[in-house]
């Protein structure tokens, strides 16, 4: 076990930049300069990203209300053509006499 911790050691991290650009001359965030040009078009970007998310969103929302709105109207169908064909089926229901009750 001792053994495998040291033959890690001696390995290259995976993290390390071994390329052309060396680490302090990358550019940070912090160094980069904050213009208006620069912030609007950050808001622009995550204001479209926003605006894609929700038209997204409503589309599933579209196509979920469609297929609920087919099923139910499938359903509807199949129950309108089930009480026809009972209608046409059962006997027609008794006549009931009215019954007159004086008081």
């Amino acid at each position: 076990m001792i053994d495998r911790r040291k033959a890690a050691c001696k390995s290259a991290p995976p993290f390390s930049l071994e390329g052309d650009i060396p680490i302090s001359d990358l550019p940070s965030k912090k160094s980069a300069p904050r213009t208006a040009k620069g912030v609007f078009a950050a808001w622009e970007t995550r204001t479209a990203l926003v605006k894609q998310e929700m038209a997204a969103e409503s589309a599933a929302n579209d196509a979920k209300t469609a297929r609920l709105k087919a099923l139910r109207l499938e359903k509807e169908a199949q129950d309108a053509e089930t009480a026809r064909l009972k209608a046409l089926t059962d006997p027609p229901a008794p006549v009931k006499k009215r019954v007159k009750r004086s008081v």
